[in-house]
């Protein structure tokens, strides 16, 4: 599965502990990451200074399912199951 562009719930859901240009702290699950625009598109994609953990998500259905909407709660409930 590819990313839906613009959808930008695995930069809004789930918190991330490493540091992200703007946000030295990381940021907070349901705060949506400073290098996300205005499209939902990372402004960071492809550059070393994106978190690792980033670069090594993936898409997968189980997790995305069909709808950006969709993905956002998916990926909200699976960060308070691991929180």
């Amino acid at each position: 599965m590819d990313c839906r562009l613009g959808c930008g719930a695995c930069c809004i859901a789930p918190s991330i502990t490493s540091p992200i240009p703007g946000m030295p702290n990381g940021k907070a699950a349901g705060v949506r990451c400073i290098q996300l625009n205005d499209d939902n598109l990372c402004k960071i994609f492809g550059d070393p200074s994106r978190p690792a953990v980033c670069a090594e998500f993936t898409a997968t259905m189980d997790v995305c399912s069909t709808s950006n909407e969709q993905a956002l709660i998916l990926i909200t409930e699976l960060e308070a199951s691991t929180s």
